[in-house]
């Protein structure tokens, strides 16, 4: 099924369960949409299949017109995000001090258990520890994935093993490249591993791994008027007690193989001080 048609089918379900919308709270907003970018961890395709029902179900349960923005790579869908051409996002790539500034507020996160960096291998290389790597090429989504690239080429940099960058696009392009031997390993976040793994019946190799991390935040512009903020994050939470939003979100969960409760859960932001302390100490090019 397309994204455009599935969206339709996650409306049309929305309608039948005789929903009534949380949207007093975003009257007045008349023909407004709002712009949700994820960052792409996963190819296109995927990465709507698994975000369209979800935007569907927080638009007609917030009132709240919300439709799905997102670039051709994580680096261009980060970049929409900096030329303030989105009001709503799930992601890490705003937590340095300089984008710090630029106002983004955190109303939730994705209650996953905790993510790991990692520097992994097929499970067949010869390749058991990181100084194997020495002027390999090695695979990364893209030069804005914190998790996935930021993490642990810094980790790379610290140990002095010299790698050939190579970047994929997303992490579906990164584990495309490795096992197509184009790359010798990659970067990448541990949920998107075992996933990866999973559907495609892929066995790796953790060379590294860094410490706990949390999943991405739902964060929001600051134009977004608070009223509308509260509505869209009432949908988002409401998902994991509400029959509909349970099985929306099984069912997109099964695509990319997360547990069928994994919703989302309110957050502050004090969640992501290992990112933020990520800037603190790593190598200057990567800040």
């Amino acid at each position: 099924m397309n994204p455009s048609r599935r969206r339709i089918t996650a409306a049309g379900l929305l309608g039948l369960a005789g929903s009534v919308p949380w949207g007093a709270a975003a009257q007045g907003e008349g023909d407004k949409v709002y712009r949700f970018s994820p960052v792409n961890q996963y190819g296109i395709e995927l990465t709507a299949r698994y975000w369209n029902p979800i935007i569907d179900y927080v638009s007609s349960r917030s009132g709240v017109k919300i439709e799905l923005k997102i670039g051709r790579t994580s680096a261009d869908t980060t970049a929409y995000v900096l030329a303030n051409e989105v009001e709503f996002v799930f992601s890490n790539h705003l937590f340095s001090p300089e984008r710090d500034k630029l106002g983004w507020k955190v109303f939730g996160r994705r209650n996953t258990p905790p993510l790991f960096s990692q520097i992994v291998v097929l499970a067949d290389s010869p390749a058991r520890k990181l100084e194997d790597l020495a002027d390999q090429p090695v695979g990364f989504p893209g030069p804005e994935a914190l998790v996935a690239y930021k993490f642990p080429y810094a980790q790379l940099l610290r140990r002095r093993v010299g790698v050939q960058v190579v970047f994929a696009g997303n992490m579906d392009g990164a584990f495309a490249q490795l096992l197509s031997g184009r790359v010798k390993a990659v970067g990448a976040n541990s949920q998107l591993t075992d996933g990866w793994s999973q559907r495609e019946n892929q066995a790796v190799r953790v060379l590294w791994q860094s410490d706990p991390l949390n999943d991405l935040a739902l964060m929001a512009s600051k134009s977004v008027r608070p009223r509308t903020l509260d509505a869209v994050k009432r949908a988002f939470l409401g998902m994991r007690q509400d029959p509909l939003g349970k099985t929306v979100l099984a069912s997109a969960g099964e695509l990319i193989k997360l547990s069928p409760d994994a919703g989302f859960i309110a957050a502050d932001g004090s969640e992501y001080a290992a990112y933020r302390q990520f800037y603190a100490t790593a190598p200057v090019e990567l800040r």
